[in-house]
């Protein structure tokens, strides 16, 4: 079937899409309600990629990472979280500033970029936090520091008694460079109220994202889908988004996360199909129009999804990783880490061009 036709996007209700899409116009809330409508996925796709290669051509990113989770110990006892542990919990951890190195050193290739997240800890200070970062920071001077959620920033400001801004300030000058965009989830407060009601409110991470901004950071942001939510739920996410990014930039990309059902509280009756997870990519890219690139996360997509993911809108492979915790204890199936070259391999294999970036998107 030629998805090209003049005909075809007419026959999938999606003519008046289509042209705002080539116009390169916004989309409104009600266009993505009915892309996520559309009982094609291949007619969303098809429009996602034409945006895809607009912004990137035949480019598909990647970097050499080095994921370290510092606590699974967390006082948010999110109803959807199977890494979580009670303080005192067999199973539970905190590394050391030594520990994090080790890991970090033991990693084949030297990161590009250090992504460190882990639990909402009771008893670990801002302290502790800069003492990691500035022994990275000293370790590996020309990696990008991409650290703590800003649902921990929250935690972190209430544990001192400081403004969430301090705690940024504070940590930018012991080398952070980037948030992660983890504990957005769903924004809707009726979803958010009974998947983490502990949690940072959207809002708050919103508002946090924004101080970041604010003080020359740069940020990612993303969304946990196929649980509970609406497609409503998932497009007004998308759409708050899209404004908090019209309020000063800084979003540099997004990562869509399907949820993993195997090991969570939370049991779902219609788990995601693969064309459900690539119809959603395709959503975010199309309804994010300020947002320069889409993740294909092959963490939690599996590596053969992620591929198929770079011909509906995703730009990016994400990385090397090394090792992952959050994903894998949720029932992600994929490798722990792959190389450089299987990422190049994998990315030529989907007919896309590898192009090796900083934790900034800056090529190297």
């Amino acid at each position: 079937m030629n998805l090209f036709k003049s005909d075809y996007f007419e026959n999938m209700d999606l003519a008046d899409i289509r042209d705002k899409v080539d116009a390169g116009e916004r989309l409104s809330f009600e266009d993505g309600v009915r892309l996520f409508q559309c009982p094609e996925p291949l007619a969303v796709g098809a429009l996602a990629h034409r945006v895809r290669t607009r912004l990137h051509g035949d480019k598909a990113f990647y970097v050499v990472n080095r994921h370290v989770n510092y606590t699974n110990v967390c006082v948010n006892g999110c109803v959807f979280c199977a890494y979580q542990r009670e303080e005192g919990q067999t199973g539970g951890f905190v590394l050391t500033r030594e520990d994090v190195l080790a890991k970090l050193e033991a990693a084949p290739l030297p990161p590009r970029e250090v992504h460190i997240v882990g639990g909402c800890h009771p008893k670990l200070g801002l302290a502790y936090f800069e003492d990691i970062l500035s022994a990275v920071r000293e370790r590996y001077p020309n990696a990008v520091l991409k650290c703590f959620t800003a649902v921990e920033i929250a935690h972190f400001a209430h544990l001192e008694g400081i403004s969430t801004r301090e705690v940024l300030s504070r940590l930018k000058a012991t080398g952070l460079g980037m948030l992660p965009g983890g504990g957005a989830e769903i924004f809707a407060p009726k979803i958010r109220e009974q998947l983490c009601p502990r949690k940072a409110t959207a809002d708050e991470w919103l508002a946090i994202h924004e101080e970041a901004h604010g003080l020359g950071l740069k940020t990612n942001g993303t969304m946990l889908f196929g649980h509970i939510e609406s497609i409503e739920d998932r497009v007004d996410h998308l759409v708050r988004l899209r404004e908090s990014q019209d309020r000063g930039g800084g979003y540099t990309c997004f990562i869509p996360l399907p949820f993993l059902t195997e090991n969570s509280q939370l049991k779902i009756d219609n788990p995601l199909t693969g064309l459900e997870e690539l119809k959603t990519i395709a959503v975010c890219r199309l309804m994010l129009d300020n947002i320069p690139h889409i993740k294909a996360y092959w963490v939690m997509l599996g590596v053969k999804q992620a591929q198929a993911a770079l011909k509906f809108g995703a730009d990016d492979f994400d990385g090397t990783v090394v090792e992952e915790k959050i994903g894998h204890e949720a029932g992600a199936d994929s490798q722990q880490g792959l190389s450089r070259s299987e990422l190049e391999d994998m990315i030529r294999g989907c007919g896309c061009t590898p192009v090796e970036r900083d934790g900034f998107f800056n090529e190297v």
